[in-house]
């Protein structure tokens, strides 16, 4: 019998349903899922984010984000693409038993791995994907080569092999239709060629050279992949002079910090907080955060990986202080417009207020 993951809906469920409608092949450990919306509207999304779906389980609901493929701008329907996560319980459901006209619970869409506001102020950008990281990007890369002419774009995508590597054929045509504006340097840990098989430091600062074509502050860069390829990435373009406002990172498996310093004040504060016109008041108090003990009082917020890398639980701070424990997904500009995670965030020094 095949895992039972996705509810059928009632009057009071709060989410919407999406049914797949097709299941595409990328890798032997990868598929694409084209989905349609069940009699509703389909989620208006940027390039770049993901869509959480709520899985019922014996134990318990939990959920989690797979980041869509399409593009919004393209006219395709929307699509996620899922690779096998070992021991992941939900990427097996989708690789191993999900079929065309199963249901999906989904709680919505979310995720700042999309373009920035002021990206005419910018001539190019660096896409470095490892693995199943390629599934934001591609949609970013098809939207910047439909929506601005203005930029060039490379993509450094690393994999095992050729017959690993999502969205390989795909990507060749995409880059011969650009004419040129879109350069590919694939990386294969399985090669022959030891010099150019697996991303490093020096690897990475000899792309960057053969590849920049503007200024180091005209550049965007995008990492999405493993975390230990992802700190490589970060650290060698910070080395290398990409500012760090211009790098943005997306990560795609969840991992807990070893170690997580304590918030200048562990005393109770209340938190108001407003969501879908209606005002709920809890009380929080360090280790509880702001999401999980709104969860305990009944309230419900969105959420995702709970450990502050994906930015589903996003809110904006309106009055307070929130301190948060750890952060992989908003930038220093996000920060201090007063972006904030509910599932890493603890208020300090008084009460506060947020709002979605």
């Amino acid at each position: 019998m095949r895992p039972h993951y996705c509810s059928m809906p009632d009057e009071s469920n709060p989410y919407q349903i999406l049914t797949i409608q097709k299941i595409i092949e990328e890798t032997p450990d990868a598929r694409t899922f084209i989905l349609e919306a069940a009699g509703q509207n389909i989620y208006n999304y940027k390039a770049g984010q993901f869509l959480t779906f709520n899985f019922e389980r014996i134990s318990g609901p939990a959920r989690r984000s797979y980041s869509i493929s399409s593009s919004p701008v393209t006219d395709e329907p929307l699509s996620i693409t899922v690779k096998r996560i070992e021991n992941g319980e939900f990427s097996r459901y989708f690789i191993d038993h999900a079929q065309v006209g199963d249901r999906l619970q989904c709680a919505g869409v979310g995720g700042l791995f999309t373009l920035p506001e002021d990206i005419d102020n910018y001539t190019q950008i660096f896409f470095l994907a490892a693995g199943g990281g390629i599934t934001p990007v591609y949609s970013l890369i098809k939207t910047i080569l439909k929506q601005y002419p203005h930029l060039s774009i490379v993509l450094i995508y690393s994999n095992r092999s050729t017959k690993e590597t999502i969205f390989y054929n795909a990507l060749l045509q995409l880059a011969v239709e650009s004419k040129g504006r879109l350069k590919i340097d694939f990386l294969f840990s399985s090669s022959n060629n030891i010099l150019k098989s697996r991303l490093n430091n020096s690897l990475l600062s000899s792309l960057l050279n053969e590849y920049l074509d503007t200024s180091k502050e005209k550049t965007l860069a995008y990492i999405c992949g493993p975390v230990e390829y992802m700190d490589t990435v970060n650290i060698t373009l910070l080395t290398d002079g990409i500012p760090k406002a211009n790098i943005h990172k997306e990560v795609f498996v969840p991992y807990k910090p070893e170690s997580i310093e304590l918030p200048p004040d562990t005393l109770p504060h209340k938190v108001r907080i407003r969501l879908n016109n209606r005002t709920e008041e809890i009380t929080v108090q360090y280790p509880v955060s702001i999401l999980h003990q709104a969860m305990k009082d009944g309230i419900a917020l969105p959420y995702s990986c709970e450990s502050g890398q994906c930015g589903s639980c996003v809110a904006r701070c309106t009055s307070g202080r929130v301190w948060i424990a750890y952060n992989e997904v908003l930038t220093e500009r996000e920060m201090n417009q007063g972006l904030i995670l509910t599932c890493q965030g603890f208020p300090v020094g008084g009460d506060v207020e947020l709002e979605y």
